[in-house]
């Protein structure tokens, strides 16, 4: 455990100090003294602002991108340097890019509470009973995978427009009698709490520094994205090249995404297998290969409307468009695996113990991945579904086509 009391050494010359909007009030005395000890202190404009009476030491404004001060961070290093940030560093702040760059060892940070924190005292909402998410810099429909009936989400907002578009996004969701709090510079002398529902919000001159409380009333009929695999057919748009729901449901099941994994989803279609695997979890990643830029467009419709907005598609065919790409930790094709290479490439490219799902209905398909599978093994499975559909004024079933399915294990 690190005092954070001692003066900066050679050790740990990179202090990362988190302050709020009361400024330096609301500062510890060793966050006070690591400022006024600092050869360099790093931060925002508004960030320097705020410690200014604390600061004797050079001052550096964040350039855009941010990582072009790391080099004269690092220029410093064995000197007392401090970063500033907003609230706490390590939530949805700079100590993660900070931690990419400098080993641990060499930095302290002193944290203040996050604005997660202080919109949840304000409230009275439990913190672990809440979604939290940020906004800032980001897609405002990463948010749709967390609107849910009784959902309580605590967002950081990108500017002073945020919640007036969150509100016209729930209320084309169905979503409008929901509750939007708007926390404005909170913690600080300017601080202003606000209300209204989506349907009618009416809020105006909002402080770009606003974190929004959201509490989620949905009518019967709102497009909720559940927590299962295998999502209704009709949520996506598509123009037939679609996995279905009960194969989709099986094919996420073998590919068995872990946090933090990347996909690539070669022939990408509608883009329904990226979408889900991308929903099951916010670390997750995906590539989607797609040689048609018609399917592409439409594949990111649909990971727009079904709050998956990081889906990355490359236009391309396959395997051509491979070879550059970050290895994946799994990869499902949908298409092409008889197509010359495609396999061979994304084979080399799967890293060790990934897994390589691949689902075929055509004899030629079959008889490629039974090929496949006599070379390199895993499992082979056949996937045969039966729907009810009327049969005049009566009832029968009508099969489906049944899907071949392939999974292996790269040793």
């Amino acid at each position: 455990m690190v005092n954070p009391g001692a003066t900066c050494n050679a050790a740990r010359w990179l202090s990362i100090i988190g302050i709020g909007e009361d400024g330096v009030e609301g500062l510890s005395a060793p966050a006070r003294r690591l400022i006024a000890q600092a050869a360099l202190v790093v931060g925002g404009g508004r960030h320097l602002e705020l410690a200014s009476p604390l600061i004797a030491g050079e001052r550096l404004a964040w350039p855009s991108p941010l990582h072009l001060a790391f080099d004269q961070i690092a220029a410093r290093r064995g000197e007392p340097v401090v970063v500033l940030a907003s609230g706490d560093p390590f939530n949805y702040g700079v100590g993660k890019q900070l931690m990419q760059r400098f080993a641990g060892a060499e930095m302290l940070c002193v944290p203040q509470p996050s604005a997660f924190s202080l919109a949840a005292a304000r409230l009275g909402w439990a913190l672990q009973d809440t979604a939290q998410v940020t906004l800032h810099g980001r897609p405002l429909e990463g948010i749709i995978r967390h609107l849910a009936p009784g959902a309580r989400i605590l967002a950081l907002a990108w500017d002073g427009s945020t919640a007036g578009k969150l509100a016209t996004l729930l209320t084309s969701r169905r979503m409008g009698r929901s509750r939007l709090t708007v926390l404005e510079a909170i913690g600080g002398p300017h601080e202003r709490v606000r209300s209204a529902t989506a349907s009618a919000f009416d809020l105006s001159d909002i402080n770009p520094l606003t974190t929004i409380a959201l509490e989620v009333i949905a009518e019967p009929d709102a497009p909720v994205i559940p927590l299962t695999s295998g999502l209704a057919d009709d949520l996506f748009e598509h123009d037939g090249q679609l996995t279905k729901r009960d194969v989709r449901a099986v094919t996420l099941s073998a590919l068995a995404p872990q946090p933090g994994e990347l996909l690539w989803d070669v022939g990408l279609g509608s883009g329904s297998v990226a979408i889900e695997w991308l929903l099951r979890h916010g670390t997750l990643r995906a590539i989607g290969i797609e040689a048609r830029q018609d399917r592409a467009d439409r594949a990111m419709r649909n990971a727009l409307a079904l709050g998956a907005p990081d889906l990355r598609i490359v236009l391309g065919r396959a395997p051509a468009v491979l070879a550059d790409l970050e290895p994946p930790d799994a990869i499902f094709i949908g298409g092409g695996i008889s197509e010359q290479g495609v396999f061979e490439t994304a084979w080399a490219k799967l890293k060790p113990g990934g897994r390589l799902v691949a689902n075929v209905i055509s004899l030629e398909g079959e008889a490629r991945v039974t090929d496949l599978f006599g070379r390199h093994g895993g499992d082979l499975i056949r996937i045969a579904v039966s729907r009810i559909e009327p049969v005049g004024r009566m009832h029968g079933w009508r099969q489906a086509m049944p899907v071949t399915q392939w999974r292996v294990t790269k040793s």
